[in-house]
């Protein structure tokens, strides 16, 4: 279908053709940064300036609101044209959002007042969400709407960790954190049950893809949101045991979904395994803080960082790298060492999940490293495909 006066687009820059472009990149490079800098901050090797809110809170908010809402702004705002059949942003209006995501940051790191850094915080997820709601809402496309109350409630906890900034309320900022954390795992569920068993069906030739458990699929996400609004109001910040049974359940859950996608070829393909690892980690988190919940996990932190650096991470590196192919008009093949990222990255999972205990510092370390090295890999493979045209010559 053509969704845009294809005489314009081939005169806007490559990068601002489409959302995933700028903002794959920028995320991708912003994830290469930040992680490494809070290790050194929170190991005492930095003594410079400190960010709004201190690193601990930083490091928080902005691995999530920051990086992960990168990719997920790319993702979205490139996925609605296709969806809807009408054009998404590009060109200026593109460049206006990503400069908001980009004056964030920097106020961020900065230190900026709050009286300043509220404001532009904010522009940037109020901005997302009214733009994907204005297309959907154009075609009607009822099927989508849950995606805008995600973008909405994310917005939300935003505004929230902002409160808690402003009034120098560390556990504020903390329960907006982890609903914002369990909201883009309801969107990791959502995403993931629609494209992987589709890209596994693609991917290795099959006649057709696993159907989805609509039941399933509908009660994942309601649970998961669910937890999401139980942090936001703190009573998920203490062990409780039905928690504890909502938080297996959801596990269990994606166990299920993930033993019906299983195919034994997918372990050949990187762009699968990468996929289907990420949310095997996704099930390994709500399994753990269940645990945690009825007293048999002593560190939460464990089970989230599963969620966050082998789910989320995993999924967001799996996903540009198969995503940036397709809409750049390129067959899906690998470039050389993107497979290896995805084998660092789920590596650094692992390090940092069952090595913090014994050897805490060595462990962020390294850990560290790895998420580095896996992040430098694909922008280094995927900014000249980012950058440049599409390869068949059709904008994009």
């Amino acid at each position: 279908m053509q969704v845009i006066d294809r005489r314009k687009a081939l005169a806007i820059a490559p990068i601002w053709r489409l959302a995933f472009r700028p903002f794959f990149l920028a995320g991708s490079l912003y994830a290469l940064l930040a992680i490494p800098l809070w290790v050194i901050a929170w190991t005492g090797v930095w003594q410079g300036w400190q960010p709004a809110g201190g690193w601990l809170a930083w490091h928080r908010h902005e691995m999530l609101f920051g990086f992960a809402m990168a990719i997920v702004a790319g993702f979205l705002l490139t996925a609605v044209q296709t969806w809807t059949g009408r054009p998404s942003l590009s060109g200026r209006s593109l460049m206006l959002l990503a400069a908001l995501w980009l004056a964030a940051r920097l106020g961020w790191l900065l230190g900026l007042s709050p009286l300043v850094l509220i404001p532009l915080e904010m522009a940037f997820p109020i901005v997302l969400a009214g733009a994907m709601a204005r297309l959907l809402w154009a075609v009607r496309q009822k099927r989508n709407y849950p995606l805008v109350i995600v973008l909405s409630l994310l917005a939300g906890a935003d505004a929230l960790s902002l409160c808690g900034l402003a009034w120098g309320d560390d556990g504020v900022q903390r329960q907006a954190v982890l609903a914002g954390i369990w909201l883009v795992a309801a969107l990791m569920g959502m995403i993931g049950g629609r494209v992987i068993p589709f890209f596994t069906q693609r991917g290795l030739g099959r006649t057709e893809a696993v159907q989805p458990w609509v039941w399933l699929d509908l009660a994942l996400l309601i649970a998961t949101a669910l937890v999401a609004l139980l942090h936001a109001f703190g009573v998920a910040l203490a062990p409780s045991l039905p928690l504890g049974v909502l938080l297996l359940g959801i596990g269990l859950g994606h166990c299920v979904r993930l033993w019906r996608w299983h195919d034994t070829g997918l372990w050949r393909v990187p762009l699968l395994w990468s996929l289907h690892l990420a949310m095997a980690w996704l099930a390994l988190a709500c399994l753990g803080m269940g645990l945690w919940h009825f007293g048999i996990l002593h560190n939460a932190s464990l089970a989230l960082h599963a969620l966050t650096v082998g789910g989320m991470a995993g999924l967001i590196l799996a996903m540009i790298a198969r995503v940036s192919l397709g809409h750049t008009g390129r067959s899906l093949e690998l470039p050389d060492g993107v497979a290896l990222a995805f084998a660092l990255l789920n590596l650094g999972g692992v390090v940092r999940v069952f090595f913090y205990v014994p050897w805490p510092h060595a462990s962020l370390w390294l850990a560290a490293l790895l998420w580095a090295l896996a992040f430098a890999i694909f922008a280094w493979r995927y900014a000249p495909i980012l950058w440049r045209a599409r390869v068949d010559g059709h904008p994009g």
